[in-house]
């Protein structure tokens, strides 16, 4: 049980006894209030629903003890109406009960035996044509529970869904941040051991593969605070890409140029994550993949978009081929999450070119 199913069950415990102290008012205002025995009804009316249903959670839903505690608690309430006519405003709080304490379609039976009770508690079942006015509310009443369990069903399938696309975005952050990272400290220490003996280059790779580990455990921090890109932390997506790429070219040793053409302006904070991981992504996959000699990225501004371009002078690949890697999938993602389009343009021998559009209106 989360917390907000918790919440609403007190709040129709709650509801209860809330109708049940409101019967005692009304009573002790008319006369000379309830009797002994009425007030003893009260008593077992309450502490039988507190005993066996409200401190009982596990059980709710089940059959078997929970439709006799309904059984009680309903003859309780007709021999109370019976003595006095106050505890009518009782059954505000009766009605919700067969819906917290048995599960569908039991608890449209429990529904029906509740109407039917409250009849019986006001003399109803002698009167002339009761079984339409029967059939009436216990239609209205069937027809709300019918109405409650599409709702939380509905929520039900939303937190589903809200939970696969969390899922979903944490792979991404995680391929973007974590496998990146990881990947060009092997890329790193490969270099270093294939340095020997040259002492010089090993240390160099070896502190490059450091810087990394640095900065991925920086970012890997980051992402668990606030899961926002460490270089977007108080700068725009120009100087994020320019620290991206400055960083990517020194671990990397291939030229990484950045240039922005427009006039920037703000962005929305999601738009300026997907363009700064598709960057990455493109460098990271030039690096891996490519062997590419130089890589352009473009930031451009328009009136209706912004668009982000990189391009590698690398090997080049077939990007419809199977097994294309999850790096694209995971851009096209970010792409359509933020209205955006992603295209991939590359052949053997001829390079590759990214380019993501994303609306600004």
């Amino acid at each position: 049980m989360n917390v907000w199913e918790a919440r609403w069950l007190r709040a129709f415990h709650m509801l209860y006894y809330a109708c049940l102290a409101l019967g005692l008012v009304l009573a002790s205002g008319e006369g000379a209030g309830p009797g002994p025995l009425t007030l003893a009804i009260v008593a077992l009316m309450a502490g039988w629903h507190g005993f066996f249903v409200a401190r009982r959670p596990r059980l709710l839903g089940r059959a078997n003890p929970m439709a006799f505690h309904l059984a009680v608690v309903c003859a309780l309430y007709i021999v109370l109406v019976m003595r006095d006519r106050s505890f009518d405003v009782v059954v505000f709080g009766l009605m919700p009960q067969p819906y917290l304490m048995l599960a569908s379609p039991w608890s449209y039976v429990g529904a029906v035996a509740t109407v039917l009770s409250t009849f019986a508690a006001r003399g109803y079942l002698d009167e002339p044509g009761v079984l339409w006015r029967l059939v009436g509310s216990s239609g209205l009443v069937v027809a709300i529970g019918l109405f409650v369990d599409y709702v939380s069903r509905q929520s039900a399938q939303n937190r589903t869904v809200g939970v696969l696309e969390e899922r979903a975005r944490l792979a991404r952050e995680i391929h973007d941040t974590l496998a990146q990272g990881l990947s060009g400290i092997v890329t790193q220490l490969e270099a270093a051991e294939q340095a020997m003996p040259d002492l010089s280059a090993v240390r160099k790779r070896i502190a490059l593969a450091k810087e990394l580990a640095r900065d991925n455990l920086q970012e890997a921090r980051r992402s668990v605070d606030a899961l926002r890109p460490g270089p977007l932390a108080g700068a725009g997506p120009e100087a994020a890409l320019a620290e991206v790429a400055a960083r990517w070219s020194r671990t990397s040793g291939v030229a990484a140029a950045v240039a922005v053409e427009g006039t920037p302006r703000p962005l929305p904070g999601e738009v300026q994550t997907t363009l700064l991981r598709a960057a990455q992504e493109g460098l990271a996959n030039a690096a891996r993949h490519a062997r590419a000699g130089r890589v352009a990225i473009t930031l451009t501004y328009m009136d209706d978009e912004v668009t982000l371009d990189v391009f590698d002078d690398g090997v080049g690949f077939d990007p419809d081929a199977p097994g294309a890697g999850y790096g694209l999938a995971a851009m096209r993602e970010r792409a359509v999450g933020v209205g955006g389009t992603l295209t991939v343009e590359s052949a053997p021998g001829e390079g590759t070119a990214l380019c993501l559009r994303i609306p600004s209106n």
